[in-house]
């Protein structure tokens, strides 16, 4: 049940966010999410036209594993909690996600780039068209903006290499992918890696 942004409680078990002006500021995880993976689908045709390009490579890999990253620790859990039968959806999801955070290791080596493009375009029209659509439906808008706002902290904050042997799943992932996106984000400023699209 979608509110009117007048709700003071969470039900994604959130505690909330200081009110800005009254109201609760940001944009709506749906909406959040619907960018990035317009942003993930144009660095994969980008690679797919050119798969020898090692900079585009780098920068897909750093964009899914931020994304994926962020998704574990909010969209997840929100789904988990609000979306009837969300658990299973959330395992599919998962398993999905660190099968393909096992494959974005090899990506910067040279790995064939077609079946990981696939890969990508499966988890997000999975998004698309059922978890992103069901959790806007279930969902209060304070609490998707709530949801948004947290998502692109995290993003902000996380590694940018697969790392498919970390935690998965809240606290823990809260806890450890914060710490191995500084030390990612050390390498990637002594390498000179390029890690996103505006640096292309």
């Amino acid at each position: 049940m979608q509110g009117t942004g007048t709700a003071v409680s969470s039900d994604v078990n959130l505690p909330p966010l200081p009110p800005v002006g009254g109201e609760i500021s940001g944009r709506s995880i749906v909406d959040v999410v619907a960018e990035q993976h317009r942003e993930i689908i144009a660095l994969a045709d980008r690679l797919s036209t050119a798969p020898d390009d090692r900079q585009v490579a780098s920068v897909l890999v750093a964009t899914l594993s931020r994304h994926l990253c962020a998704e574990e620790q909010y969209l997840y859990p929100a789904v988990r909690i609000v979306v009837p039968d969300g658990d299973r959806i959330a395992d599919r999801e998962l398993a999905e996600d660190q099968e393909l955070l096992k494959s974005l290791g090899g990506l910067e080596r040279g790995s064939d780039a077609t079946k990981i493009t696939e890969s990508i375009r499966r988890h997000v029209a999975a998004d698309a068209e059922e978890l992103l659509p069901l959790l806007e439906r279930m969902a209060s808008a304070d609490d998707l903006i709530r949801l948004g706002n947290r998502f692109e902290m995290a993003e902000e904050a996380a590694p940018t290499r697969p790392h498919p042997s970390t935690p998965a799943t809240p606290p823990w992932n809260k806890v450890v992918d914060p710490l191995v996106g500084v030390l990612d984000k050390v390498r990637d400023a002594v390498t000179a890696r390029k890690t996103y699209m505006r640096d292309l």
